[in-house]
């Protein structure tokens, strides 16, 4: 299964086992595929789809999203292999664009996670490519932008997607970029409120609703600007940061608060779905470092 580089690190034994190793492959299918179905019972999530209701969506509800992390579960897997092997970004790639394949046949053709399939994809190999080579000192972040960062650079966007798109007319970054940075709306903004509500509240809830507030008010999200343009994107994150300032969570109708902007983004038909992407990976992250 693994390559001649593999085996013989094995039997250098900078590597327990195979077995050991397959396990390792396994926990980062499963971590990765836990955190897309707990960003996606997250409520309220703004104008996104959960399992009360389809946000901003009418071509989508959690049944689709439900068929959609199904089919990329065998993904995972396969990508961390390859982050294993140290492989270079074009198999990644590779790996990505037959994930989607698979993703848009089980849903019937609708895009429900190609963000996530890049961003969970390249996470997901660099955490197999630090645990071959026990590198706890550098982040996943820093393992992506130094093993594939040069390749990755050079690499373009699917030419007229959403992605594509906005990044000609707004002049502003995306997945890649934020890949190519060592993902700092992740470890800068979201993993920290993550893992200080979680020790706080005890609540994996509560921390997924904070962090996505704190995401949605800070990031350039390409979704909002497809959707809304500069006057949606402003829109969500005044009203996201609104939420935050008042006390998010801590207030005591937090919820009301919450349902109010859900509604609201729901009226201006946005989806902040670039934010969802970077809150799975919040969760990725901390769930694979929680036994390291």
């Amino acid at each position: 299964m693994f390559s001649s580089n593999v085996d013989s690190l094995i039997e250098s034994k900078r590597l327990p086992s195979e077995q050991d190793t397959l396990h390792f492959l396994r926990r980062i299918r499963n971590c990765a595929v836990k955190s897309l179905w707990y960003e996606l019972i997250t409520y309220p999530k703004p104008g996104l789809v959960s399992l009360v209701d389809s946000g901003s969506h009418q071509d989508m509800d959690a049944s689709t999203f439900y068929s959609s992390i199904v089919s990329l579960r065998h993904y995972f897997f396969h990508i961390a292999s390859l982050g294993l092997e140290g492989a270079n970004f074009e198999l990644l790639r590779s790996s990505g664009l037959a994930a989607e394949s698979r993703m848009l046949d089980a849903t019937g053709g609708v895009n429900t996670h190609r963000g996530a399939i890049f961003n969970l994809g390249m996470l997901a190999a660099a955490a197999a490519y630090r645990y071959m080579y026990s590198d706890t000192c550098r982040s996943l972040g820093e393992i992506t932008v130094q093993t594939w960062g040069k390749e990755l650079a050079l690499h373009h966007r699917k030419a007229g997607s959403h992605g594509d798109r906005v990044a000609s007319m707004y002049h502003v970054g995306g997945a890649i970029e934020e890949a190519l940075s060592g993902y700092p709306s992740v470890y800068q903004l979201g993993l920290p409120v993550y893992r200080n509500i979680l020790a706080q509240t005890s609540s994996h809830e509560l921390a997924c609703i904070q962090t996505f507030f704190t995401l949605l008010a800070n990031v350039q999200d390409t979704n909002l600007l497809h959707r809304g343009g500069w006057d949606g994107l402003k829109k969500a994150q005044d009203l996201s940061e609104a939420f935050l300032d008042i006390g998010g969570i801590y207030a005591n109708d937090w919820d009301m608060r919450a349902l109010s902007v859900h509604q609201k983004l729901i009226e201006l038909n946005l989806s902040p779905g670039g934010s969802a992407d970077l809150l799975s990976a919040c969760l990725f992250i901390h769930n694979i470092e929680a036994d390291e």
